[in-house]
């Protein structure tokens, strides 16, 4: 059953697409190599999409950190606070705010109620956005989000902050995987890896260079507290790239003023290529049911919880592992970028490596294997050995964030229709979701430097995930080989009716 708006356009997946050379071999402006417009059109779609979507993750990470690193205000220690945004956001904040919260309980509170509606809305949000053109709702969720970023910075008791933070976890849950699903509107599965993770490269930036911005804010003399400065810093900007959003972000590929019709038509062709794409705002229900009953949705669900769980990890005990090498506050702080900086490397290369081969599946086994070794190193090596304790975070780092930028691209194809990933993926974000609460609880700094629990539950989870992308990748090949035995071998760029199967249609093959 397909729902849709009824001023919308609609074209069945399986209607025929006009060939870019049929529809347009009249047209004198067109040039006479469609490889060559095809490359225009990438260069132009990637110069308007990426900027927009990259700096605006980039200020959602921002806001995200600080729930990840701030988890534990009772264990708040000064030395930490010079290498951890969310500690710099805590300057002075429980003392104005929370009457000193002796306990942590109300900062507790505040951390989890922000999750709440950010893991429960996810897929809601997603599947609704399809009724809607991408940057209006992609828009209008920075705007509000920003808005509820800056408001905190206005706060003056526990219910504001609280209802402030309730706002955020509900619009930032209607941005992620609305953009992860806008992407593939746009992109073929050869070039979604890379484009996704341009974008997610952006949540190691911000892991880079968070920290510096906290450590600058912290020692800037100002009339207001310095955690309402950064929360004016992350906010307003937001508001003002949602605005931008609003006029130049492109909607969708059969309606954007942004593209030509000559542009337009190829791009509808390029969605159609393994699989088939959705004209217009539809929502097949059955495909939202097949999201929830699908038993490998769940197992990347398994894989992000292990990933996120490391991801949040590693905020909470790289600074005491600088810390211990002896080094000032400001060397300190520079020492936080290079773990980051080489896992934005690494998942550049995974991805392009990834889109080469169409393949995904192996990478993500690799990945999480170099993270699950890093942690292994951690357990294993004494405190007197600190330089390699600091290698295994680059381990780590690598692994989580490749692995994590793969799972979104390999899914973006594999659920099969645009209906079953509005839904799918953001499901399984939202249980992975819950693994970046465990990994901000699994160091207290009473277990520091040793931290032997919270190493060997993120190392665990890291196998673990490992484990589950082997499974997950075996199964897709299986599938595949059974489907060419049943049905042939298929062009691997002809279009597909998912519009009634979604994954299951039978010419359809997964990237395993």
């Amino acid at each position: 059953m397909h729902t849709k708006r009824a001023d919308s356009a609609i074209l069945s997946p399986s209607d025929e697409v006009p060939s870019y050379q049929e529809s347009h071999e009249d047209d004198p402006l067109i040039p006479l190599n469609p490889n060559n417009a095809e490359k225009r059109l990438l260069r132009k779609l990637d110069g308007r999409i990426l900027p927009i979507t990259c700096f605006l993750y980039l200020f959602a990470c921002g806001s995200f950190d600080l729930v990840l690193s701030c988890s534990h205000p009772s264990d708040y220690n000064p030395d930490l606070d010079r290498s951890n945004l969310g500690n710099a956001r805590l300057q002075g904040l429980p003392e104005d705010v929370l009457g000193g919260d002796p306990t942590g309980l109300l900062f507790d509170w505040l951390v989890a109620i922000f999750f709440i509606p950010y893991i429960l809305c996810q897929v809601p949000w997603t599947v609704f956005s399809k009724y809607y053109s991408p940057r209006i709702w992609i828009g209008c969720s920075a705007i509000l989000w920003g808005i509820c970023s800056t408001t905190m910075s206005t706060a003056n008791d526990f219910e504001s902050l609280l209802i402030a933070r309730l706002g955020l976890g509900v619009f930032e849950a209607a941005f992620g995987p609305s953009v992860v699903l806008y992407f593939s509107f746009y992109y073929t599965k050869a070039e979604y890896g890379t484009r996704v993770a341009s974008w997610f490269g952006f949540a190691a930036v911000a892991g880079a260079f968070g920290g510096l911005l906290a450590y600058g804010i912290q020692h800037v003399k100002i009339s207001i507290a310095n955690w309402r400065l950064l929360f004016i810093i992350e906010g307003v900007p937001t508001v003002l790239l949602g605005v931008l959003c609003l006029f130049f972000l492109p909607g969708r590929p059969e309606s954007t003023e942004f593209l030509t019709h000559a542009e337009r038509k190829l791009a509808i062709e390029r969605m159609n290529r393994g699989t088939s794409g959705d004209i217009g705002a539809v929502v097949n229900q059955r495909h939202v049911i097949a999201a929830f009953l699908d038993w490998r949705v769940y197992v990347a669900g398994v894989m992000y919880f292990g990933l996120n769980c490391a991801l949040g990890s590693l905020s909470a005990f790289l600074p005491t592992i600088i810390e211990t090498m002896g080094h000032s506050p400001a060397i300190s702080q520079l020492m936080t970028v290079p773990p980051y900086a080489v896992a934005g490397l690494i998942l550049m290369i995974a991805s392009y490596t990834s889109d080469r081969i169409q393949s995904r599946g192996l990478i993500v086994v690799s990945g999480c294997t170099l993270g699950g070794l890093g942690y292994m190193i951690l357990l294993g090596v004494t405190q007197a050995h600190i330089h390699v304790r600091y290698l295994a975070t680059f381990c780590i780092a690598a692994g989580t964030y490749a692995s994590l930028g793969l799972i979104l691209a390999w899914f973006a194809h594999n659920l099969g229709s645009e209906t079953k990933r509005a839904a799918g993926m953001p499901l399984f974000g939202a249980i992975g979701q819950a693994g970046s609460i465990l990994g901000s609880h699994l160091y207290p700094l009473t277990e520091s430097p040793a931290y032997l629990r919270g190493f060997g539950v993120s190392g665990a989870l890291m196998f673990l995930a490992a484990l589950s992308a082997l499974v997950l990748s075996i199964s897709y090949r299986w599938e595949n080989e059974r489907r060419n035995a049943a049905f042939g071998e298929p062009d691997c760029d002809a279009p597909v009716d998912t519009s009634e199967l979604a994954d299951k249609a039978p010419g359809f093959r997964y990237l395993p």
